[in-house]
Protein backbone atom coordinates (compact mmCIF):
# COMPACT_ATOMS: atom_id res chain seq x y z
CA UNK A 1 0.00 0.00 0.00
CA UNK A 2 1.00 3.68 -1.01
CA UNK A 3 1.65 5.61 2.25
CA UNK A 4 2.81 9.44 2.37
CA UNK A 5 5.19 9.80 5.13
CA UNK A 6 5.96 13.36 6.16
CA UNK A 7 8.94 13.52 8.56
CA UNK A 8 9.56 16.97 10.55
CA UNK A 9 13.01 17.93 11.51
CA UNK A 10 13.74 19.67 15.00
CA UNK A 11 16.97 22.47 14.56
CA UNK A 12 18.89 19.78 16.83
CA UNK A 13 20.67 17.67 16.28
CA UNK A 14 20.38 18.58 12.71
CA UNK A 15 22.52 21.57 12.84
CA UNK A 16 25.13 19.77 14.36
CA UNK A 17 25.26 17.13 12.25
CA UNK A 18 25.32 19.63 8.98
CA UNK A 19 28.10 21.47 11.18
CA UNK A 20 30.67 18.06 11.32
CA UNK A 21 29.84 17.29 7.43
CA UNK A 22 26.97 14.15 8.64
CA UNK A 23 23.92 15.42 7.38
CA UNK A 24 24.09 14.68 3.65
CA UNK A 25 25.51 10.80 4.52
CA UNK A 26 22.72 9.43 6.96
CA UNK A 27 20.00 11.13 4.40
CA UNK A 28 21.80 9.25 1.53
CA UNK A 29 21.93 6.18 3.39
CA UNK A 30 18.09 6.49 5.05
CA UNK A 31 16.96 7.01 1.11
CA UNK A 32 19.16 3.88 0.07
CA UNK A 33 17.05 1.79 2.76
CA UNK A 34 13.80 3.23 2.42
CA UNK A 35 13.85 3.52 -1.42
CA UNK A 36 10.80 5.83 -1.82
CA UNK A 37 9.14 6.89 -5.23
CA UNK A 38 9.06 10.77 -4.77
CA UNK A 39 10.98 12.58 -1.79
CA UNK A 40 10.48 16.13 -1.52
CA UNK A 41 12.51 18.23 1.08
CA UNK A 42 10.16 21.07 2.66
CA UNK A 43 10.14 23.65 5.31
CA UNK A 44 7.43 22.42 7.78
CA UNK A 45 6.19 24.74 10.38
CA UNK A 46 9.24 26.44 10.56
CA UNK A 47 11.40 23.08 10.82
CA UNK A 48 13.22 21.34 7.76
CA UNK A 49 11.06 18.57 6.34
CA UNK A 50 10.59 15.81 3.90
CA UNK A 51 7.66 14.15 2.37
CA UNK A 52 8.66 10.73 1.38
CA UNK A 53 6.21 8.67 -1.07
CA UNK A 54 6.73 4.79 -0.10
CA UNK A 55 5.64 1.63 -0.63
CA UNK A 56 4.44 -0.55 2.45
CA UNK A 57 3.27 -4.34 2.48
CA UNK A 58 2.76 -4.96 5.81
CA UNK A 59 2.22 -2.10 9.03
CA UNK A 60 5.25 -4.33 11.02
CA UNK A 61 7.42 -2.42 8.45
CA UNK A 62 6.41 1.06 9.39
CA UNK A 63 9.17 1.41 12.20
CA UNK A 64 11.53 0.31 9.33
CA UNK A 65 10.97 3.79 7.56
CA UNK A 66 10.40 5.87 11.21
CA UNK A 67 13.19 4.73 13.10
CA UNK A 68 15.91 6.21 10.75
CA UNK A 69 14.72 9.60 10.88
CA UNK A 70 13.83 8.91 14.62
CA UNK A 71 17.16 8.08 15.85
CA UNK A 72 19.29 10.65 13.86
CA UNK A 73 17.14 13.66 13.60
CA UNK A 74 14.82 13.05 16.59
CA UNK A 75 12.18 13.54 13.87
CA UNK A 76 8.65 13.10 14.27
CA UNK A 77 6.88 11.17 11.39
CA UNK A 78 3.50 10.49 10.03
CA UNK A 79 1.81 8.33 7.96
CA UNK A 80 -0.81 8.73 5.62
CA UNK A 81 -2.45 5.90 3.50
CA UNK A 82 -2.71 7.23 -0.42
CA UNK A 83 -4.42 6.28 -3.38
CA UNK A 84 -3.67 7.24 -6.81
CA UNK A 85 -6.89 8.18 -9.22
CA UNK A 86 -6.61 4.80 -10.31
CA UNK A 87 -7.10 3.15 -6.87
CA UNK A 88 -10.01 5.83 -6.43
CA UNK A 89 -11.52 4.09 -9.49
CA UNK A 90 -11.65 0.63 -7.96
CA UNK A 91 -13.19 1.89 -4.51
CA UNK A 92 -16.56 1.61 -6.08
CA UNK A 93 -17.51 5.23 -5.39
CA UNK A 94 -20.63 4.93 -7.71
CA UNK A 95 -21.99 1.91 -5.91
CA UNK A 96 -21.16 3.30 -2.21
CA UNK A 97 -23.01 6.09 -2.96
CA UNK A 98 -26.34 3.92 -4.04
CA UNK A 99 -25.84 2.22 -0.73
CA UNK A 100 -25.58 5.43 1.43
CA UNK A 101 -27.81 7.76 -0.62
Amino acid sequence: MKMLLTVEIPHEPFNSLVRDGKAGAIIGRILETIKPEAVYFTEHDGMRGGIFLVDIQDSSEIPAFAEPFYLNFQANCKFRLVMSPEDLQKAGLDELGRKWA
